[in-house]
């Protein structure tokens, strides 16, 4: 498994493309006026507290109020609201929480109202981004994320990653982090701390901690509302939450953000420096990795795969649905049941991918193409899950229903990708797929037509869409002769609509 990165940067947006094997994974994209960032940490006021939500509002400096709900508060809130208190009006100067008096817990299922009061100051962390008409969802149980561990400031508890699944391991761990950890503070060991030494992390827990103070000294006199801790710059975070040893290279088509990526790497993990790299080709470098064609062709309504099979996604307010379809495959060799499983396979690891890739979050229903056998539904349920396994959001994943629907709610902590894949109609009116998407298509309709073993094929098609397919070098249809040793006869069609093809065989006769 090789993984790559590709970084382009613009004047204000810089995109992130992950790859694995080639193919377009994950896309994220950082933009310089976004100032509420899933890790910021606030000084703000209660705006108004809502009993009947058991929640408050809190002005964080959106248009919309952020939600605060009771669940979020975190045991400590006591000891967090004495804290920035004393701080605030500067009668404490050691942040170190050593000698801190802590307060007793709050009541797990009390009420908002006995806790919280308008207009009061209180520290609060951006846990989802704002989303269509919602404000910010924030939380006041603070953490500091690095590399290797996660600080939790106000807290005594130390958790291992469950992905780690060594006892030995998580024993060892645990003592490690338990002799390093300061009073007053507790930590998430993540999974990338399996088999660290001691020095590595506590090199890291020291980083976070200087954070911590840097922001606690922000708080002195702080107007509110003030973002007194910032996430990580997005290059750096996506690193720090993914970067392992499976990635071969990281290309950077920025010369100052390539030397901060190649700093931070030399951080975490010196001995890979070497795999980051500065890209100065001409070709933008998005186009030269053939991540724009995949943009397109992945993004839209219809998502064609393998063998014909294709996805077609909807999405409502209350949840997204996928439908998946065999397409017109003549399949003699086997029976329903097999081809079915054999679609549904393809389809689930088109499908774990295609969430990670629109950042697809809520609940999703699939609708598999209908299996008989126990056996062939626990085999597509696992393999779904497997494929799912690499994910970083929260998910869970029930096994068919009786329908043949399978039900996945994933977290959704920021806007889903929404990339338009249609263009203007040069023929009138309205918009039509992009070519390249209308390319899929009709490479996908030629798979199955040479598959029927047809000698000599004539494509006609739009004159826009003839040009697409026969200039430039290798053009579309010398790569379809490479891969099908068939050459490919193209004539445009004055006559045709943009969307418009059809096959024809030796004899001139349409093929179906």
């Amino acid at each position: 498994m090789d993984k790559e990165l590709i970084i382009r940067s613009s004047s204000d947006i810089v995109d992130f493309a992950l790859l694995k094997d080639g193919k377009l994974i994950e896309l994220h994209k950082d933009e310089e006026d976004n100032n509420f960032s899933v890790g910021d940490i606030f000084i703000a006021k209660v705006r108004k507290v809502v009993p009947g939500l058991n929640a408050a509002f809190v002005n964080v400096g959106y248009e919309k109020d952020a939600f605060l709900h009771y669940h979020d508060l975190g045991p400590q809130l006591s000891s967090l609201l004495k804290f920035v208190k004393r701080v605030s009006t500067g009668k404490l100067r050691d942040y170190s929480l050593k000698s801190f008096q802590f307060e007793k817990d709050i009541d797990k299922h009390g009420a908002i109202a006995n806790v919280l009061k308008s207009n009061q100051s209180i520290l609060v962390q951006v846990v989802k981004e704002p989303i269509s008409t919602k404000g910010p969802r924030i939380s006041s149980e603070l953490s500091i994320a690095g590399r290797y561990i996660v600080l939790v400031p106000f807290s005594d508890r130390i958790s291992i990653s469950q992905k780690i699944e060594s006892k030995e391991e998580k024993d060892r761990l645990k003592r490690l982090v338990k002799s390093i950890t300061p009073k007053g503070f507790g930590v998430i060991v993540r999974t990338v701390a399996e088999d660290k030494k001691v020095a590595e992390l506590d090199k890291d827990l020291q980083t976070l901690l200087k954070r911590w103070n840097a922001m606690c000294k922000k708080l002195y006199r702080a107007h509110h509302p003030t973002k007194v801790l910032g996430e990580m710059n997005k290059a750096s975070s996506i690193l720090r939450d993914i970067f392992n040893d499976s990635f071969s290279s990281i290309i950077v088509d920025d010369e100052a953000l390539y030397e901060q990526v190649k700093d931070y790497v030399h951080q975490i993990a010196p001995k890979k420096e070497n795999i980051v790299k500065f890209y100065k080709n001409g070709v933008p470098v998005f186009e030269k990795f053939g991540i724009e064609r995949q943009i397109k062709t992945s993004f839209g309504r219809t998502v064609s795969m393998a063998k014909g099979a294709y996805l077609v996604i909807e999405h409502t307010e209350a949840l997204h649905v996928v439908d998946v379809n065999s397409g017109n495959r003549s399949n003699k060799e086997k029976n329903q049941e097999d081809t079915a499983l054999e679609v549904n396979l393809i389809s689930a690891t088109e499908i774990a991918r295609q969430l990670r890739l629109r950042d697809m979050g809520g609940i999703i229903v699939v609708d598999f193409i209908d299996m008989n056998k126990a056996e062939n539904r626990r085999t597509l349920y696992n393999h779904l899950r497997e494929e799912m396994k690499d994910d970083k959001a929260k998910h869970k994943i029930l096994p068919p229903s009786k329908f043949g629907l399978v039900q996945i709610t994933r977290q959704r902590v920021r806007p889903e990708r929404n990339i338009k894949t249609k263009e203007e109609n040069p023929n009138g009116s309205g918009e039509v797929e992009a070519p390249i998407v209308l390319v899929q298509k009709i490479t996908n309709d030629l798979e199955r037509i040479f598959k029927r073993d047809y000698k000599k094929v004539t494509l006609n098609a739009h004159p826009f869409i003839a040009a697409f397919l026969t200039k430039g070098f290798p053009s579309v249809r010398t790569k379809w002769f490479m891969e099908h040793k068939k050459w490919v006869k193209v004539l445009p069609r004055d006559a045709y609509t943009y969307l418009e093809y059809h096959f024809f065989d030796k004899n001139g006769n349409k093929i179906k």
